[in-house]
């Protein structure tokens, strides 16, 4: 068994850093890089690819709408053209950091939006495509299916389904919207169960108690989560006890 473990780091807020990244970093594959939007600035990105490199960790670019008030959790509705020159220039501000950009992740409220809508998911995977094509190859976007891994598809991008283990999962397959019951998992021995739930049986439960499918390549942690290290740690012992090989897979 095989499976990623992915967290969003470098999330900082007016200078100061909203996870303990250095703890993070040394239990995770894979780390998706605030690079400017809700979150993070040149210094947080340079620590981050730092780091990265310390721990052998990929790097994934985390870009969003350009809404650091809201810390890119409130949906918006910007022009497609908008869009896509904002996440371009996240993309190079992380490369710009020293990162050795291996995929894309959206975050907060746009990883939701490119789901149903199909004009955001096209502009996100636009400017994937555009810095794609100046690297030389085509960068994979991590996520959840719909408008935009059918997007990835028509332009030629590796599309990787994810799995969140600390978010409620509703019986239709969704995430419970935050602010609703069951939408955290904080648990540390629970969030260890389901991230062998997940790799093992592919599946996970709902808040209703219904057994959800789910085939997902990366296991999600949020950084920011006032938990999170207790659950990573716990999350990679269970994986590395029960012999799944954690590793990135860009």
């Amino acid at each position: 068994m095989r499976v990623d473990l992915n967290a969003d780091l470098g999330e900082t807020v007016d200078g100061m850093p909203t996870a303990d990244d250095e703890a993070m970093f040394a239990v995770i594959s894979s780390a998706n890089i605030a690079c400017g939007g809700h979150a993070g600035d040149s210094t947080s990105m340079t620590d981050a690819v730092e780091r990265a490199a310390r721990f052998g960790v990929a790097v994934g670019a985390h870009p969003s709408y350009d809404d650091r008030a809201n810390f890119g959790r409130l949906r918006r509705d910007p022009a497609p053209v908008d869009l896509r020159d904002s996440i371009a220039a996240q993309l190079a501000a992380l490369a710009a950091a020293g990162a050795d950009v291996l995929y894309v992740k959206p975050h907060g409220a746009l990883y939701h939006a490119v789901i149903d809508d199909v004009g955001q998911a096209r502009a996100v995977i636009a400017a994937v495509a555009d810095f794609s094509a100046r690297l030389g190859r085509a960068l994979p976007v991590l996520g959840l299916h719909g408008a935009v891994a059918t997007a990835a598809k028509s332009a030629g991008l590796p599309f990787v389904q994810e799995a969140f283990l600390d978010r409620g999962y509703t019986a239709l397959g969704t995430l419970v919207p935050r602010g609703e019951p069951g939408a955290l998992v904080d648990d540390p021995a629970l969030v260890a169960e389901r991230a062998l739930r997940f790799t093992r049986d592919r599946e996970v439960e709902a808040v209703d108690g219904a057994r959800i499918a789910v085939d997902a390549a990366s296991l999600c942690l949020h950084g920011d989560t006032p938990s999170a290290v207790a659950m990573a740690r716990a999350v990679r012992a269970a994986l590395d006890t029960a012999g799944v090989d954690v590793r990135a897979p860009w």
